[in-house]
């Protein structure tokens, strides 16, 4: 008979979990994240003659987009607000630095800042073993 590994259930805790609801909200936002994060590195940073142009000192919406997420990555700031989210989900969990976490994870894995992110998504996860929090 194999090992019963619910040991939550066994002792009556009841470990954090976002509701169906939160899910319904989480997941749209994380693939919108995905998408803008791909497009930008796609379809603006890596595109050859869009970066040609804003080298030589276009001064359009575009080049100013591709500055501010060359910029944005270049301080690891996806990252560092993911890790900031996650310590706070892990500290107290809760849906809002949940989602700020899993979306800033999302953009900073596709915008080079992949260490601090992975290191984010990882907190995530070893959160949700965390308990659930008292109801008030």
């Amino acid at each position: 008979m194999p090992p019963d590994l619910n040991i939550a259930a066994k002792s009556g805790l009841a470990l954090y979990r976002p509701s169906l609801r939160a899910t319904l909200i989480l997941v749209p936002a994380v693939a919108v994240a995905l998408g803008v994060a791909l497009f930008l590195r796609y379809g603006i940073i890596q595109n050859t003659p869009i970066g040609l142009g804003c080298e030589a000192g276009e001064q359009t919406f575009t080049c100013t987009v591709r500055f501010a997420a060359i910029l944005l990555f270049t301080w690891d700031v996806f990252g560092w607000v993911a890790v900031a989210a996650a310590l706070v989900q892990l500290w107290r969990p809760n849906i809002v630095a949940f989602g700020i976490g899993v979306v800033f994870a999302a953009l900073g894995l596709v915008l080079y800042n992949t260490r601090l992110s992975a290191l984010a998504v990882a907190l995530l996860v070893i959160s949700l073993a965390r308990a659930a929090p008292k109801a008030r």
